[in-house]
Formats: C-alpha cells, structure tokens, sequence
C-alpha cells in the first residue's frame, strides 16, 4: 500500500531519547544489576559553571514516560550558575542509572549551546539592538531539534530550519544557472551573490542579500549603497569572528553564525541518592 505524505513523516517522527538511551544501554545496567541496586532515589543534576538553560522540558518529558517523577528544572532562556540545580528527579534508582549520563551529558551541550548564543546576541545588540544574531543549518545530525531550540533558548534567531522552509540562491547555485530574473515565491528571497556586480545587480530583486569575507570598514560603505538600489534590502553577513560580531553588528541586519552549535559543553556533575522509606 503506497503511503501517504503525512504518514511517511509521521514513520520518521523519533523520541531521540529513546535512541540515545538504546546507544548507552542496548542490554541492561550490568554494574546496577550486579551490585543488586533497587528501591527509590532522587537524582539532581548540578553545573559547575555559568550556563542558559535550554531543552530541559524535552528531558522532563522524557523521565515522565519512563515513570519517573520530575521535581523541578530550570526554564528555558534561565541563567544559572555554579552548584546550581538544574534538573531534579525521582523514582526508580535503576532507570535513574540508565538516564543520568545521557541526561547530563544532553544538558551540558544545549546549556552551553544556549549560553554561547546570549553571549553573541548580548555583544551585538549592545552597539545594534535591532540586529539578529541567527545560526545556519549546519547542525550535527540528528540533534537539530534540540540545537535550534537551545539557540532560540539564549535569544538567537534561525537563519534556516532546512532546505524546505526558505530560499537562498548561493554561490554553487551561481555556478549552475549562471543568471536568472525576478523571482516569485511566497518565502524571501535570499541571494549570496559572488562579485560586486552581482551585488548590485541582485540588489535590486533580493529580500535578503548574504554577504561574506567583507570587513566592517567595506560595509560601512558598501550597504548604503546597496540600499539606495533597494531601500527594502535586508543585508546579512556570515563567515566572522565571535570576537567581531560588535564590529559587523552596526552596519547589517543579520549576522548569521555557526559557532555556537560547536559550544564547549558545560562541566556538569550528577547526584544520586537512595530515599529513605517512611
């Protein structure tokens, strides 16, 4: 029987954590097993250093399916820091085993996702307060979902989701079709242009022109150029520095960035204890 659209995605429609507590524990906890680990137990999940909290309502979610009982957890977009609690939980001590390294480990990534992404959008929008900081798609496979949300976490924006929910016309596109005219769509209009000519040129038909390997100083020059042809451009640029995100900040609209996908994971260290019965 041939598969409807809607059914094909829903087939693809995966609770990454389950794949990544089969990656972790496939068979069983061999060291909980032999030390005949049993009863009940709270966990708690503590950072060691400052962080923005990002995806711990995706955990939480997780844990309840697996019936345990979440006693608390820091927010999205939340600061935290040293010997904070981020996450709290209870229930059954053997499948707190089975969850804690993949909870903690998931935590420090987004968390420091989330963290990496404020610091950007805090530098930019010191000396630009309209300015998005907004990050590409190149994220890690299979963890997109909870990278993208953690970015939005510490205030950033998305440059694209995917392949299917924007246009942009790059420079191995150019290569392809050389030229083209006016384009209709519902979606904007995104170009990458390769020459100064085309810059002009496309100027005029674009909704967002991307702009790499310029510095601050050419820009400075060069975008009201660009919006004397087309006083509607937007003007993004990629490709920079973290460290010069205030510099590009003053004369564009968008600074599209990867970096904080590649975050340092935060330094996280995880507490289980045995509850007392009444």
């Amino acid at each position: 029987m041939t598969k409807t659209k809607n059914q094909v995605q829903g087939d693809i429609v995966l609770d990454f954590f389950d794949l990544y507590l089969f990656e972790d524990c496939p068979y069983g906890d061999e060291t909980t097993e032999i030390l005949g680990i049993e009863g009940q137990g709270t966990l708690r999940i503590l950072s060691r250093e400052y962080g923005v909290s990002a995806c711990a309502d995706d955990l939480a979610a997780f844990y309840k399916k697996k019936g345990l009982n979440v006693t608390g957890y820091t927010e999205d977009g939340k600061e935290f820091g040293s010997g904070d609690a981020i996450f709290e939980a209870e229930g059954d001590l053997k499948e707190l085993f089975k969850l804690w390294r993949i909870s903690q480990t998931f935590l420090s990534m987004v968390c420091a996702i989330a963290a990496k992404t404020k610091i950007a959008v805090d530098s930019a929008k010191e000396v630009n307060p309209d300015v998005i900081i907004a990050t590409s798609r190149k994220t890690h496979p299979g963890f997109r979902k909870y990278e993208l949300k953690a970015v939005r976490a510490g205030g950033g924006d998305h440059h694209r989701n995917s392949l299917s929910d924007s246009i942009l016309v790059t420079q191995n596109h150019f290569n392809i079709v050389e030229s083209f005219g006016k384009l209709r769509s519902m979606k904007k209009i995104e170009i990458e242009p390769r020459t100064r000519e085309e810059l002009f040129k496309y100027a005029e038909i674009a909704d967002l022109l991307l702009l790499d390997h310029y510095t601050p100083e050419e820009l400075e020059t060069l975008v009201p150029e660009l919006r004397s042809v087309n006083p509607k451009l937007e003007v993004a640029v990629g490709g920079i520095d973290m460290k010069n995100i205030p510099k590009y900040a003053r004369f564009v609209d968008v600074i599209v960035t990867t970096a904080p996908y590649y975050a340092k994971p935060l330094d996280m260290t995880t507490k289980i204890e045995k509850m007392e019965k009444d």
